[in-house]
């Protein structure tokens, strides 16, 4: 939840030429990046992401940018520029593109070819400007020149937002792998020729700040594939980010070498390899009759020779891979078949994605995961990298982004180490504005910037409050006490009637606490209230008391009045 910052206030105006910077997402957590820029009376927007509900969500399907902070100037909002193509930096762009459609999306033809296929679902048909590593672009006042990084999907892109207020370089998510699948490597020359014409600020991904030394290359997982594949003879499933066009391919290499089929096993990721096989990024070997098949075709062939790539590296509860470990699924786990999580764990779902292993291992599954194999690498550079970047760049002024507090700090101590003035050094997190004006760029003021949790169909709908209730419901149950008083005299006529579910507690227990209700209701007639929320409030109290007293315990508890 964000942090509400007492100490700011709303920010002054934003000084003539100056730069304003909006986080919206992304900043004290990892997931729903989306920052706003604003400068000359125009805004242009950074990413626009989700985050993956966790166990304090309960029933929340994504969690939003709370766009309030600029839902009356959307039509200031010159273009919406995407880094990449993952779910944390796209993945609320149809909720933004319903309060305004026309707004330009700006990326490279990947990010493009993944956000189209998905806005399609929605019925929504952006107005897209594909862009290139070297390319640059102007957007009303803001000047954008775009750069390659490489992270665990291709095509990802870093953006420098050049202004008369001065030079913004935004990595996006960036890692600095020597030997790239695609050998598109990160443009450390263009990094460091824009540090040499000057940088006033760096905005640079935190993720792996805590970590230290260099990335490890892609191209080492596939050994270490090769020699689960060699030692497995039943089925493999490989589990990992839909968006993660290396691994897919390097699982379907493995598969070919190995004379294995490969089926692909759910929506997202059907749709996404079919967007990289189309556009070029997927390169599907040739073999006799055909490298995929359908997974109908799949369950008929022999174990030893199938392998099925899934979502749900995550553990997130509606995957394939979480059905499968809960026997929810049409792909039934059998002792002796061999489960690949290619992916690290995303901070937060470190509890779920241990019940899906221990699942999976429970029906006799041989579970492979980062902890026990090199079978995924992270797409973040870790400090040795995040140093380099710096010491390239020279920026100015500093700001650390996409990450959670202890990431933030751990790359502004980085910072420090070499030479950014300590008071250019600017750590905000969602809704804390940061202007640059000067050259120095400084903490100003804040903005409304909550969580928008999508239930279903719903948006917004669903507060802290709800969830509060959903928390207590889960943990404690609930217990309904029905009365029906006199709507003249307020005194009791039928009742009361008490009902529990999840509470802990035999209703036969609540014959104890109906004369307490009794007597309640009576003094409150006596003393001539007969207002039924108030004779509700009572009943609460009463009850509350009572199961405190007697159980330690806090259900829910539900009062209806009924006047006759």
């Amino acid at each position: 939840m964000s942090h509400p910052h007492p100490e700011l206030g709303p920010p002054p105006p934003l000084p003539d030429g100056g730069l304003r910077i909006i986080p919206l997402g992304g900043l004290g957590e990892v997931g729903r990046n989306m920052t706003v820029f604003e400068h000359d009376g125009r805004l242009l927007i950074v990413d626009c992401g989700v985050l993956f509900p966790d166990p304090d969500t309960p029933g929340v399907d994504l969690i939003l940018p709370d766009f309030s902070a600029i839902e009356d100037r959307l039509d200031q909002v010159e273009a919406l520029v995407l880094t990449h193509a993952h779910e944390d930096h796209i993945g609320a762009v149809p909720y933004l593109l319903r309060r305004r459609q026309d707004i330009p999306l700006v990326g490279s033809k990947l990010t493009l070819g993944l956000i189209r296929s998905k806005l399609a679902e929605h019925r929504i048909t952006p107005e897209t400007v594909e862009v290139d590593a070297g390319g640059t672009a102007p957007f009303g006042p803001f000047s954008l020149e775009f750069f390659a990084v490489n992270h665990s999907i291709p095509d990802a892109l870093a953006v420098a937002i050049k202004t008369s207020a001065g030079v913004v370089l935004h990595t996006g998510d960036f890692k600095m792998d020597q030997l790239p699948l695609d050998s598109r490597l990160t443009d450390l020359g263009g990094f460091a020729r824009l540090g040499a014409e000057g940088v006033d600020l760096l905005m640079s991904d935190s993720t792996n700040a805590e970590v230290p030394g260099m990335v490890t290359s892609e191209r080492a997982i596939a050994a270490v594939l090769s020699d689960v594949f060699n030692a497995a003879d039943q089925r493999i499933i490989v589990s990992c980010f839909a968006s993660h066009v290396h691994r897919v391919q390097q699982v379907m290499d493995t598969a070919a070498a190995h004379g294995r089929k490969v089926a692909l096993v759910g929506r997202s990721m059907v749709r996404n390899m079919g967007v990289a096989r189309d556009l070029g990024y997927l390169r599907i070997p040739s073999v006799p009759g055909g490298l995929v098949v359908d997974l109908k075709d799949a369950e008929d062939l022999p174990p030893d020779q199938i392998v099925l790539i899934s979502t749900g590296s995550q553990g997130e509860p509606m995957s394939a891979l979480a059905r499968m470990a809960s026997r929810d699924h049409a792909i039934r786990i059998a002792p002796g078949d061999t489960v690949i999580l290619a992916s690290s764990l995303v901070p937060g779902n470190e509890t779920a994605v241990f019940r899906v292993i221990n699942d999976l291992i429970r029906l006799g599954a041989r579970v492979v995961h980062k902890g026990n194999a090199l079978v995924h690498v992270s797409g973040h550079a870790p400090a040795g990298e995040l140093l380099y970047v710096l010491n390239m760049v020279r920026p100015s002024n500093f700001m650390p982004i996409h990450g959670e507090w202890r990431h933030l700090k751990a790359h502004a101590d980085l910072a420090a180490q070499t030479g950014v003035p300590e008071q250019n050094i600017v750590i905000a997190e969602d809704g804390v504005v940061v202007d640059l004006v000067g050259g120095q760029a400084a903490i100003t003021g804040k903005v409304h910037c909550g969580y928008v949790f999508v239930d279903g169909l719903s948006v917004g709908e669903v507060t802290h409050a709800s969830l509060k209730d959903r928390l207590i419901l889960g943990d404690e149950g609930f217990i309904s006490a029905v009365i029906v008083v006199d709507s003249t005299s307020g005194k009791l006529v039928a009742g009361p009637e008490i009902h529990a579910r999840g509470s802990g507690i035999d209703e036969s227990a609540f014959d104890l606490v109906r004369p307490l209700i009794e007597e309640a209701i009576a003094r409150a007639a006596a003393d001539g209230i007969n207002e039924t929320h108030q004779l509700g409030q009572l009943v609460r109290r009463t009850v509350g008391k009572w199961v405190n007293d007697n159980y330690r315990r806090r259900p829910m508890i539900i009062p209806v009045v009924v006047e006759v």
